[in-house]
């Protein structure tokens, strides 16, 4: 049976420009667009963004930096950090980023979607809350999820973050908080360098951040197995009201920052994974946010399995199962350091 799939795209994310040889550049974007356009136009409902308010923007950052931002308006240049950098239409762009997050949020609580994917530029899994970081400016799917929490009063959203590069103002900004678990896979030997096994959360949210480290000789079986084997039993005992994931292309092998292993058939798997937990958990609604990805084509090939997948087309009932000794070594090591929290190990 076919499911409303949103996504939320606009042409002001390509007016985002960072610098001429960024790797975070509007062709990124602009390649994900023209397969949408090829591929997609009549199986998605298209959503355009309205602007985060003020409020919504403090639930995650300072006054003093959202002052910052909006004060790059309209100025060629402006370098908010030593890898990120904003230019005059930059402020609008991550304004309507989070802004496209809180969109998808009321949209599916409103069940007008089943699951819906904000196609957005910059990215936000590294944005602190008073500093920007790792190409990323305003913290979306962590104002989306404080948004959902205080207007819908969510206590339970998990949040995957499959991301190569550790999301470190997503999990700061729930380290203490057990209404929201944080699910992240990711490689320590990169920015931001944290992320490790024992970062797990703290006073009530001990238990609620899950950090797997991997190897960079990360395969397509090995996070498939990973993410099987590890999700499931959080699903069962979390019982998320909620389901948002950080989605970041950059563990493909052909992304010149990531570098691992993975193909787009990862991609399509992790996705069946997590439709299938939404659906063993009473249809929790689904937000994909736009995180990393490099290289144009490999981001686009990925998200088309992705959305392929969400729509149905060639869904299969289940994934073979392959385990691998590499995965079985992260999941003995991921159980023995959760074990004393009990907030998923039975």
């Amino acid at each position: 049976m076919a499911q409303k799939v949103g996504v939320i795209r606009d042409a002001r994310y390509l007016d985002h420009k960072p610098g001429l040889v960024h790797p975070e550049s509007p062709s990124r974007l602009r390649s994900v667009y023209r397969m949408l356009d090829k591929e997609f136009t009549d199986r998605l409902v298209e959503m355009e963004p309205r602007l985060a308010t003020l409020e919504q923007l403090q639930l995650a950052h300072s006054p003093s930096y959202i002052d910052l931002i909006m004060s790059t308006a309209e100025k060629d240049f402006t370098p908010l950090s030593s890898d990120t950098f904003v230019s005059a239409k930059s402020y609008l762009a991550a304004w309507l980023a989070a802004g496209a997050c809180v969109t998808a949020v009321d949209a599916l609580m409103a069940e007008e979607l089943r699951v819906c994917f904000s196609l957005v530029r910059p990215p936000g899994h590294h944005a602190l809350h008073d500093r920007a970081g790792g190409f990323c400016v305003f913290n979306n799917l962590g104002i989306a999820a404080k948004y959902a929490i205080e207007r819908y009063g969510l206590d339970r959203i998990l949040i995957i973050d499959w991301d190569i590069h550790h999301g470190n103002a997503l999990q700061e900004l729930f380290y203490n908080d057990r209404k929201v678990l944080y699910f992240s896979t990711h490689y320590m030997g990169w920015y931001p360098n944290t992320g490790d096994w024992d970062e797990t959360g703290a006073d009530s949210g001990a238990g609620y951040t899950v950090n797997v480290p991997v190897p960079k000789e990360l395969g397509d079986d090995d996070i498939v197995h990973v993410y099987r084997n590890a999700l499931n039993p959080i699903v069962r005992k979390f019982k998320p009201q909620f389901i948002m994931v950080a989605a970041g292309f950059d563990a493909h092998e052909r992304d010149p920052l990531g570098r691992t292993r993975l193909t787009e058939k990862a991609y399509r798997d992790l996705t069946q994974i997590i439709l299938q937990m939404s659906d063993a958990g009473n249809g929790a609604p689904l937000l994909f946010s736009l995180e990393g990805g490099y290289d144009s084509r490999a981001l686009a090939a990925s998200i088309r399995e992705v959305l392929d997948m969400l729509a149905f087309r060639g869904r299969r009932d289940r994934i073979p199962v392959r385990s691998t000794r590499r995965a079985e070594e992260m999941l003995q090591k991921l159980r023995q350091t959760h074990r004393k929290h009990r907030v998923w190990i039975y």
